[in-house]
């Protein structure tokens, strides 16, 4: 089994917000290690800074919260995967095929297509329109 996550669903693993319940209930059934592209490492390390700037984080707080997120990359729980160019041919066909139905972002389609070309069994995102897509196109969200 294999668990592509986004970005939606990891910050609510490491900051408290209102998906955090149900991303712990989650992880019981997750399969580890959590596999997040490239591009989500950035995501997460922006929404720490937003977090930050909207002062919903104090800077104590965000410094752990980075050292957390990096110890579980370093003990290969999260494993940081690029995305092979394969996943971006298949965003190209799912903007054009998709995001006019579901009205998806850039990146949560990305996202999909990633997890599809990695051969993912389950897709985790907090993200609607993101999880809609990913049900649309053969992913499982549990």
């Amino acid at each position: 089994m294999t668990s592509f996550v986004d970005s939606s669903f990891l910050v609510s693993l490491y900051i408290l917000d209102a998906n955090s319940a149900r991303a712990a209930a989650k992880m019981k059934r997750a399969s580890l290690p959590l596999f997040l592209a490239d591009i989500g490492k950035i995501e997460i390390l922006n929404a720490i800074g937003l977090r930050l700037f909207r002062k919903e984080l104090q800077a104590d707080e965000a410094k752990k919260v980075r050292a957390l997120f990096q110890e579980d990359a370093e003990r290969g729980i999260v494993q940081i995967v690029p995305l092979p160019n394969a996943a971006y041919q298949r965003a190209e066909q799912m903007a054009q095929t998709h995001t006019p139905v579901w009205g998806t972002r850039t990146l949560d389609v990305l996202h999909v297509a990633g997890a599809l070309v990695l051969k993912a069994d389950s897709f985790y995102t907090f993200d609607r329109k993101q999880a809609r897509l990913a049900a649309a196109v053969g992913l499982q969200l549990p």
